[in-house]
């Protein structure tokens, strides 16, 4: 395996190619997006290990999407993707509909790593927890108190510079988690990295390309500005118009059209991160 440099610039590039693999399989993106959502929304509900479950599924749900992208990248390029190797039954480079083999790829990839996706999401656990413990240092434990016990801090606790700047902090701190575990499964996958040594690579890699992954984040907040103001021209319109009418039928339409793009928009983010794993390490 070989990390690779690239230029800033392939961060917009791999924009381009996340949305337009999106659009090869919308449905599947935004089905298998609301899955893991429902799933990690109905777990952290649980009490006591509500609040340890779902980092622990976050390695698993990052493996998912960047398996479900590469299938269908594979099919939109005749079967010549470098992740030809994870479909199921190969069929000799035909085109062929990827919806179910994109969650067959899925489960199959969940089923082969678990072992090694339950130790990242362990280490994703306790690395959140201990900064949240560190925020204590900040405000006295104010927010640790709201997060574990799920306490609603009073509103002069909530305006106050210490609880505000120990949900920053909190913030901060969570940004490494994120460089880790963005290609940690996917290395532990495709390239049968260890777990530590995977999140190890992943931090280097970021930090290599800093410029494209900058690049690419930036690129994706004017997506998902533009989505979302053009989301929200619509569902203007259609208020307006159902105004007329049914208030409360025309709000509800338009909290779904906002409800819809955001998830929408979440999906297709998700859809390009198979391209930022896939060019920055080289498997030879």
């Amino acid at each position: 395996m070989k990390l690779n440099l690239v230029p800033a610039r392939t961060g917009v590039e791999w924009v381009r190619l996340g949305l337009k693999n999106f659009w090869r399989q919308p449905l599947a993106f935004v089905s298998l997006f609301m899955l893991f959502m429902a799933l990690i929304s109905t777990i952290s509900q649980l009490p006591l290990i509500g609040k340890f479950l779902p980092f622990v599924l976050l390695p698993f749900s990052t493996l998912g999407f960047m398996v479900a992208a590469s299938v269908a990248d594979a099919s939109g390029n005749n079967g010549n993707s470098a992740a030809n190797t994870d479909l199921p039954g190969d069929t000799g480079g035909v085109k062929r509909p990827t919806g179910a083999i994109m969650f067959l790829s899925v489960a199959r990839a969940m089923r082969t790593e678990w072992r090694s996706l339950a130790v990242l999401g362990v280490i994703s656990a306790v690395y959140c927890f201990l900064t949240v413990f560190l925020t204590a240092l900040v405000d006295g434990g104010q927010f640790m108190r709201s997060y574990f016990l799920g306490e609603a801090p009073a509103k002069e606790v909530l305006e106050s510079s210490r609880f505000q700047m120990a949900n920053l902090l909190q913030m901060c701190l969570a940004l490494p988690l994120v460089a880790a575990m963005w290609h940690a499964p996917a290395l532990v996958h495709w390239h049968r990295v260890e777990p530590v040594k995977s999140i190890f690579f992943s931090l280097v890699a970021m930090f290599r390309n800093f410029g494209a992954y900058a690049l690419y984040w930036l690129a994706w907040c004017g997506v998902l500005l533009l989505g979302l103001l053009a989301a929200a021209l619509v569902g203007t319109i259609v208020i307006g118009v159902g105004s007329l009418g049914s208030d409360t039928g025309a709000m509800t339409a338009g909290n779904i059209l906002m409800i819809g793009t955001v998830m929408t928009l979440a999906a297709m983010a998700q859809a390009s991160n198979w391209f930022t794993f896939r060019d920055t390490f080289n498997p030879d």
